[in-house]
């Protein structure tokens, strides 16, 4: 099997907190790393009562200080938000304290609701076009400085952290493929153009100094327990996540319930259908079933692995299966 990743969102949970969360970001990256997974990712997101990752690159040292080897990275960073000289120096500063295990992957979206958005200082009627210009921007700040140079990223100047593009559209497949850089999909959330990106991407793909073949890793949601029926209650959480961001009503995450689906309407069942067409729930063989076939249909290099289960024990189990899978 290919090389298995971890995304996690640091879920806030109903009853929990963000402080609960951190803690429990810091004890799966730990497992995460012991049961030998390749990386470690955190996204950014905003004003989101269910996600304590705000501050990705702060909760980044938080996990790279209390492992050893496993790579610790973005996923991703939205470059919008930021400007790319302070990026480079975040990451100039990750790199320095934990070198060799930094990835930063980017993507274009906010992160956040548009209120939120302007609450960051975004320019919300900045062009969309000047992502690839703040990309090739930013991975200039991490070359060595030239004489002349004015503006430096210290640290960052001179340092090799991978840059990853993130995308849920052709477009991030097009600009990875023109740079020369690996590709990560949101097909855990977003899988409706998964395949066409990745022929995009692999098609127009472009060797580069970080890169000279194509890499694709691709998002996938695993809910894996003992039987197949406790993990199609521990989904439920996840299920209900979706189906409340979908009408408007973000909220922390929620205990699983029994018969879920059941409840929904037509309409609903269609979100979740599409939305989480990526994913394997079930048992341990159900799962690597799952897993293979997803492999063999979209010949993915890395997948990246996403569990939101509201109990962080059966949080860990779901990866310690994943991982079992793997080997």
């Amino acid at each position: 099997m290919i090389p298995f990743s971890v995304l996690d969102l640091s879920p806030i949970v109903e009853g929990s907190d963000a402080a609960q969360s951190l803690r429990n970001t810091l004890d799966l990256a730990q497992h995460a790393e012991r049961w030998g997974f390749q990386r470690y990712w955190l996204a950014e997101h905003h004003g989101m009562a269910g996600i304590a990752s705000a501050a990705t690159a702060v909760v980044m040292a938080h996990v790279a200080g209390g492992t050893s080897r496993i790579r610790v990275g973005a996923g991703g960073i939205m470059l919008p938000n930021h400007s790319p000289l302070v990026i480079a120096e975040q990451f100039g500063t990750l790199e320095s304290l934990f070198p060799g295990r930094i990835d930063l992957g980017l993507g274009r979206a906010p992160g956040s609701d548009q209120a939120t958005a302007r609450a960051l200082r975004r320019d919300l009627n900045a062009n969309p076009d000047e992502f690839p210009q703040d990309v090739v921007e930013l991975m200039h700040y991490f070359q060595p400085v030239t004489e002349g140079q004015r503006v430096r990223a210290v640290p960052g100047a001179g340092l090799q952290v991978p840059v990853w593009i993130l995308g849920s559209s052709l477009f991030g497949a097009q600009l990875a493929a023109q740079l020369g850089l690996p590709f990560a999909f949101a097909s855990h959330f977003a899988p409706a153009q998964m395949m066409q990106a990745i022929e995009v991407y692999r098609s127009r793909f472009r060797p580069s100094a970080q890169l000279d073949r194509s890499h694709v890793m691709l998002g996938f949601n695993v809910f894996a327990a003992d039987t197949d029926e406790q993990a199609r209650l521990l989904s439920s959480s996840m299920q209900q996540a979706f189906v409340n961001l979908r009408s408007g009503r973000p909220s922390r995450l929620q205990p699983p319930v029994a018969g879920y689906e059941e409840r929904l309407t037509s309409p609903e069942r269609a979100i979740l259908e599409q939305t989480l067409s990526c994913s394997a729930i079930g048992s341990p063989e159900t799962v690597r079933r799952g897993l293979q076939a997803f492999v063999d249909r979209t010949g993915a290099d890395e997948l990246m692995i996403t569990s939101q289960i509201f109990d962080h024990t059966a949080r860990l189990r779901s990866y310690e299966i994943t991982a079992g899978v793997q080997g």
